[in-house]
């Protein structure tokens, strides 16, 4: 198999007209959007899975048990691809086959790192919470023990949306 070489990792985006290029509104849907799907490599095998998260400007923030499936990959590798989208709609047509997806969606490449520290482990969780809810909430220590919190380190990010002007 060839290997692809583009200057992102995604490749080039075939429909220009749908590409997002305003730094604002990738945020933006990174802001409204709830969940995050994570992407992860183990050997050959591919990993997906859904998340809570919170978002700093800068990186990408879930949480999870301390153990599992994908804590145990990104020890291994820490290379992660994200996901998330808005905004979800049909637009109809009168031809089944040109019904298309209104959407905006997010798609990026990182690096994962565990939060150690106590306090930002706190900060994130809270980061977390605050957009579910607008209660405080205190973290028994044992609780803390047992929650991983881990930060995406954003590489590279596009951003593609349909169905808006």
């Amino acid at each position: 198999m060839q290997e692809r070489k583009t200057e992102h990792p995604h490749g080039a985006m075939r429909r220009k007209d749908r590409e997002m290029t305003d730094r604002a509104e990738i945020d933006a849907v990174i802001r409204s959007a709830h969940l995050m799907r994570i992407a992860l490599v183990d050997g050959d095998n591919p990993f997906l899975v859904p998340v809570f998260y919170a978002f700093d400007g800068t990186a990408l923030y879930f949480h999870s048990a301390q153990a599992g499936t994908k804590i145990e990959i990104m020890r291994r590798n820490n290379r992660i691809c994200f996901e998330m989208s808005s905004d979800h709609g049909i637009i109809e047509n009168e031809i089944a086959c040109d019904f298309e997806a209104r959407h905006r969606t997010v798609i990026g490449f990182g690096r994962v790192s565990f939060v150690a520290d106590q306090a930002e482990k706190v900060k994130v969780l809270d980061m977390i919470v605050a957009r579910f809810s607008e209660k405080k909430f205190d973290y028994p220590k044992a609780n803390l023990g047992r929650t991983a919190v881990i930060r995406i380190d954003i590489e590279s990010i596009k951003g593609k949306k349909h169905g808006f002007k």
